[in-house]
């Protein structure tokens, strides 16, 4: 089943809900539209699986449904350059889930969709479950992001400002998982990297270790071995180390009633470890083992 659903700013999204009705719902903000052609073989490059969303819906709905919608795609289509904050995504979030008729749901997001569903799970009792990728839920990088953001958003501007034509970043000159932060230029609109200045600004105050004992259901956190970014002087030259912060917190996160998972693999950065082929396996048995034993 496929809808249109209008959000809060009036914009309209395609939701789709999947696969086997008597199963858990699980809400999977990712695009099922696979991609074809000169953009498959870039994103391959990059180690991106282009039918990444298709294989994260098929891979689950032999046991649950999945209610899936490509909630990034559509926020660089339709920015809340002022209003991306995380009090209307998880208003967005609840109000597809109203309209396509589902109460209680799992939740699965990676990197700023993960820490959307750490800020869903604190507004509303509907979870069931949560699973956070590539972002750790206990002394989350918010600071970090707030600079890397910021920088974007200040690039993004002057780009426009100059009105000069903004190079393309020529990918041969450097291997997957060696991306040069000093020498990429933004391409994005000014609209589009402002909402995720935004969303981290309104994120200055809040402490995730304060709201930990609000959280009573299953939930799982993992991470890549090698997700570490270090950014150079344009973005602010900070580290967001994701690995590193779940390593230095698994004893606290466990006592927390957290799951903790690493992902190994000398590639296993932030890229391979939001791929279907190294989640899947793991995702899977955990939902079984939590929403259906």
């Amino acid at each position: 089943m496929k809808k249109m659903i209008t959000l809060n700013d009036g914009s309209k999204l395609e939701v789709g809900l999947t696969g086997n009705s008597s199963g858990k719902v699980i809400m999977l903000p990712i695009a099922k539209r696979s991609v074809y052609g000169q953009e498959a073989e870039n994103l391959k490059w990059w180690g991106v699986d282009p039918e990444l969303g298709k294989n994260f819906v098929d891979g689950l709905s032999d046991e649950f449904q999945v209610l899936y919608f490509d909630y990034e795609g559509h926020r660089l289509e339709h920015p809340q350059p002022h209003d991306l904050t995380p009090e209307n995504i998880s208003k967005d979030l609840m109000h597809i889930a109203d309209e396509m008729d589902v109460g209680k749901f799992s939740y699965y997001g990676y990197s700023w969709l993960a820490l959307v569903g750490l800020q869903l799970a604190v507004r509303t009792n509907r979870l069931e479950s949560l699973i956070m990728g590539g972002f750790p839920p206990y002394e989350g990088p918010y600071k970090e992001m707030m600079a890397v953001t910021t920088k974007t958003y200040e690039q993004a501007l002057s780009n426009r400002t100059d009105n000069q034509p903004i190079s393309e970043y020529q990918m041969e000159e450097n291997a997957p998982g060696e991306f040069d932060w000093d020498n990429i230029q933004v391409q994005m609109d000014p609209d589009q990297t402002k909402q995720f200045f935004t969303m981290y600004r309104s994120l200055m105050n809040f402490d995730d270790k304060k709201i930990q004992n609000e959280l009573s259901i299953p939930r799982l956190t993992f991470a890549g071995e090698k997700d570490t970014i270090v950014y150079g002087e344009n973005f602010g030259n900070v580290t967001v180390d994701i690995i590193g912060l779940l390593q230095k917190n698994e004893k606290i996160l466990k006592q927390l009633g957290w799951d903790v998972e690493i992902l190994r693999g000398e590639d296993m950065d932030h890229t391979k470890a939001m791929q279907p082929a190294a989640v899947l396996p793991l995702i899977k048995p955990w939902l079984i083992d939590k929403l259906m034993t």
